[in-house]
């Protein structure tokens, strides 16, 4: 007669624990600081909420709209910006920090621009020493 094993033996446990560390030594660097990216996708999200508030903002100017705002002069400014987001300014999440600064490409600004004119600026997330930034597309009224 056999006899029916029940559980598992000393060494497959030994096994198993061994390949769950050799596996956490080799993936544990990787997840550990993960903030630049957290911060440059944060970043982008903001410039694109930004963008599409503009495109909004635009439709309901030439819609002549009385909740449209004027955007013909300097409007890389965080007020201006700001203003388009529901809340009225630029995000304040935890520890990070938006501002707004003139973009990488011309116009970067709406003064002399003609309506549809798309205007460039740069947000930069900022918490503690680390730093990104994204392009937001501002649609000039004109």
């Amino acid at each position: 007669m056999r006899s029916v094993q029940n559980g598992f033996t000393l060494i497959e446990l030994i096994v198993v624990i061994v390949i769950l560390g050799i596996l956490a030594a080799v993936a544990l660097p990787r997840f550990i600081d993960l903030t630049q990216e957290a911060l440059t996708a944060s970043t982008q999200g903001v410039a694109g909420a930004i963008s599409s508030a503009s495109a909004i903002n635009y439709g309901a100017f030439q819609a002549n709209s009385a909740k449209a705002t004027q955007l013909n002069g300097a409007v890389c400014v965080s007020g201006t910006l700001g203003g388009l987001l529901t809340g009225g300014s630029l995000p304040t999440t935890g520890s990070v920090t938006y501002t707004v600064g003139a973009g990488s490409t011309a116009p970067t600004t709406c003064a002399g621009q003609t309506a549809g004119t798309v205007a460039s600026c740069t947000i930069t997330g900022t918490k503690g020493s680390t730093s990104a930034t994204a392009q937001a597309a501002v649609v000039c009224t004109g």
